[in-house]
């Protein structure tokens, strides 16, 4: 029997401080928008090293709300970052630098301006891959730790087309509800224990209500990115940059029912990493959702070892 995700109770998380919304200036002069929860123990001796958290293709910092909430309150440092056109941040009018490589010195540029200096990395989907990127940048020393949500050097193309098929449609609506049912017809097969509720949730970080509308919190031009592809495009060989982590622990979110993130993916990493954990999250796809409290009392476990 498949059960909705169980959320952290409310009760057990002690009311904090509300996160605080910044702002930096990208290299090409874009306004980009964050919010970094500050640790409810803010003594001398904390030296627990800040999470970075970087989302999906088409996501924002919102995705992180709970689980920055939970580490906040393990006095954690937490940071969410909203990429170029998502999210806060301004839109590029050049579709082109909806890229990896301007996206990954949009981020180098925030590390900079918020002055971390050793920091573990959460990335969901496109924010593991600049994880993996990130280590020609930031050695062991500095990027201490990361976390991939439903995502490794291998991805599954049907995911990709699946997601091409359907970024930047369906961007205005007239209710937070159909909001919510136009993703439950898209994505409902991967979150078969999502109800009302839960995809209302959804919704909720994934769109925004401007001039009476609900409209998705991104650039529709993001779809150019994928629009060339097809099953002709090889894919890139990233299982070197996974071997460069292997000087630093790494824990692998796995849905239970992604098509991006294969099992046979997991056990690979697995067997490439010494010190690789494995997650699965039972009744969730690509990509979990980050709100139940086994998968917080998993991430807290993993940083505990950094």
């Amino acid at each position: 029997m498949v059960t909705a995700p169980q959320e952290a109770q409310s009760n057990a998380v002690p009311a904090a401080p509300e996160p605080i919304d910044f702002t930096w200036r990208s290299s090409d002069g874009l306004q980009l928008y964050g919010q970094d929860w500050r640790p409810t123990d803010t003594a001398a001796g904390n030296t627990k090293p800040p999470i970075l958290c970087l989302p999906g293709l088409s996501r924002n910092s919102r995705d992180f709300n709970d689980i920055a909430q939970f580490l906040q309150s393990k006095h954690y440092r937490v940071v969410a970052l909203d990429y170029r056109g998502r999210g806060k941040s301004d839109w590029d009018k050049d579709w082109r630098n909806y890229a990896l490589p301007v996206e990954e010195n949009d981020i180098a540029l925030a590390i900079e301006e918020l002055g971390l200096g050793r920091f573990a990395v959460l990335g969901t989907s496109r924010g593991g891959l600049h994880a993996l990127a990130m280590t020609f940048r930031f050695p062991a020393d500095r990027m201490a730790g990361v976390i991939f949500n439903d995502i490794g050097p291998h991805i599954e193309m049907k995911a990709i087309h699946r997601i091409a098929a359907t970024l930047g449609r369906n961007m205005k609506t007239n209710s937070m509800e159909e909001v919510a049912r136009n993703l439950e017809r898209t994505i409902g097969q991967q979150f078969p224990s999502f109800g009302r509720k839960e995809w209302l949730k959804l919704a909720g970080q994934l769109a925004s209500e401007h001039d009476s509308e609900f409209v998705m919190d991104y650039d529709p031009a993001l779809a150019h990115q994928l629009a060339s592809l097809d099953d002709a495009t090889p894919a890139p060989d990233l299982w070197p940059l996974y071997e460069r982590l292997t000087d630093r622990p790494i824990l692998i979110l796995h849905g239970e029912h992604s098509d991006l993130l294969s099992h046979e993916t997991c056990v690979r990493m697995l067997q490439m990493h010494p010190n690789a954990q494995l997650q699965t999250i039972q009744g969730q796809g690509h990509a979990p959702v980050l709100w139940e409290s086994d998968t917080h009392e998993a991430i807290g476990s993993f940083l505990k070892r950094l």
